[in-house]
């Protein structure tokens, strides 16, 4: 088995590779997202992944021969990048710009073999049909706190899910991690899907 390495915070990448029969450690890599601007939403979301998986993978904590994953996901609306809110009044600006419109979801992903020092990585984008919300529902949506946590500002398994009508690529990519993606990025440096897969599982 080979020990993968969750180098997020996030709970919804957590649960999307524990469902998918991986146990990840987690060890969140501490990066400041705001070093990184001025790029393209799919560059800046690559970048941020990069830095997170640098970051957590020269740890001495880090079990040898690990591989480490970074994840990073933007939303892109008209040409911007758009991160998590910081306050509920930018979440609220969000919603009023995004309903009724497309985005595209941006997910960056770096994947480094601690063994080799080899690094695969490459950015997942799916285009997210959002419904046409009146200022009542973005107002309830804002109050439950959910859109100041995420990028984009919504989620598609929590109380976000009724607000995106459909999605054009993976699921899972808007989630936060593309299985298909990283499994791409597994066979790249050499290894095999099930060799990640939990044996309790």
């Amino acid at each position: 088995m080979t020990t993968l390495v969750l180098a997020s915070a996030s709970p919804a990448r957590l649960a999307t590779l524990r469902a998918a029969g991986l146990d990840p450690t987690v060890v969140v890599s501490g990066v400041d997202e705001s070093q990184v601007s001025d790029l393209p939403p799919a560059e800046l979301a690559l970048q941020l992944a990069e830095l997170k998986c640098a970051a957590v993978a020269a740890r001495d904590d880090v079990p040898p021969g690990a591989l480490v994953l970074g994840c990073d996901s933007v939303l892109e609306l008209d040409g911007e990048a758009l991160g998590k809110p910081h306050d509920p009044d930018e979440a609220r600006r969000r919603w009023q710009a995004m309903r009724g419109r497309t985005g595209v979801l941006h997910s960056g992903h770096s994947l480094r073999d601690t063994a080799t020092g080899r690094v695969a990585a490459a950015t997942g984008s799916t285009a997210v049909h959002f419904a046409d919300l009146g200022d009542d529902e973005i107002e309830a949506y804002v109050a439950t706190g959910e859109p100041l946590h995420v990028a984009g500002a919504f989620t598609i398994d929590g109380f976000g899910g009724a607000y995106v009508r459909g999605i054009e690529g993976d699921h899972h990519n808007v989630v936060g991690v593309s299985l298909p993606l990283l499994r791409e990025l597994v066979l790249e440096l050499g290894h095999a899907w099930p060799d990640l897969w939990s044996p309790t599982r």
